[in-house]
């Protein structure tokens, strides 16, 4: 039950990752998250630095959507797969503090509870 609920977790928090790639990409706009091509509160990356780092969070997404996938499915190496999208979503919510504010802190916990689980391996 407890593994059913992370992968749930995990997915739900890919799928919130999807504002970060379809904003910069003009895909939809979103209230609270503005379109911006800024990063750090001021550094200017432009459109196309925009949309680069929104590859990033539709990579970091899909890899959150993937673990809790391959957790569901029982696979035993699905925390790599959470572990690697937690730490690019980490960089990535730094980019974006004031927005991802919340997502920083999920991200934190994430990594911190699966490189315990590696740990305990």
């Amino acid at each position: 039950m407890v593994r059913w609920l992370i992968a749930v977790l995990l997915v739900l928090h890919g799928l919130v990752h999807l504002l970060g790639f379809v904003v910069p990409w003009k895909l939809a706009t979103v209230t609270g998250f503005p379109h911006r091509t800024d990063v750090l509160s001021g550094v200017d990356v432009g459109e196309t630095g925009a949309r680069l780092i929104g590859v990033l969070w539709l990579i970091a997404g899909l890899g959150f959507m993937a673990g809790g996938a391959t957790l569901a499915l029982g696979a035993t190496w699905w925390w790599v797969v959470v572990l690697c999208a937690g730490v690019l979503s980490l960089a990535l919510a730094a980019l974006w503090w004031q927005q991802a504010y919340a997502g920083l802190v999920i991200d934190v916990v994430a990594v911190i509870g699966v490189a315990a689980y590696a740990l305990l391996l």
